[in-house]
């Protein structure tokens, strides 16, 4: 898995969430225990469904643990001043519409367009990675071209 990119929150938050799957995973074993001493594992809903359970406690598990182990925590990296990164709230006028707009660049884990973060693989922030305050840039979106004058930056995380 290559390099992601996490705020100190959001690697907190994966700590926990692994803390919660690793006391699940003990549970469904005692479940699982129980249910082998009940006898003829073939008619054991029980046993399957705590096995089954399991698995996806398990697979969870390597995932998480996989994402901490590559993660590269955001508010360790050089903000750069008006710059458009990782890590920056960017104030972009849409110059088409007239339309002003804010977006939290952020790691793929923790994006959340509903709540003005994107991810930088997301095609928006694509397009204005690397750009500063003052720049035009066209980008290319799904719906097509457009054209965004970058206003403003600011650390945000």
């Amino acid at each position: 898995m290559s390099e992601s990119y996490l705020t100190r929150a959001g690697y907190n938050k994966l700590l926990e969430d692994l803390d919660v799957l690793k006391k699940r995973k003990a549970q469904l074993s005692v479940e699982i225990g129980e249910a082998l001493e009940k006898g003829d594992l073939r008619e054991n809903a029980e046993y399957h469904s705590a096995k089954e359970r399991l698995g996806d406690v398990m697979n969870r598990i390597g995932i998480i643990e996989s994402k901490l182990t590559n993660a590269r925590i955001i508010d360790s990296i050089k903000i750069r001043e008006n710059e458009v990164q990782i890590g920056v709230k960017v104030t972009l006028l849409d110059v088409d519409d007239n339309d002003e707009m804010q977006w939290v660049l952020t790691g793929q884990e923790e994006s959340d367009p509903a709540s003005g973060r994107i991810s930088i693989y997301a095609p928006l922030a694509q397009g204005i990675l690397g750009h500063k305050v003052g720049e035009e840039v066209a980008v290319s979106l799904p719906a097509g071209s457009k054209k965004f004058k970058i206003l403003k930056t600011e650390p945000a995380l």
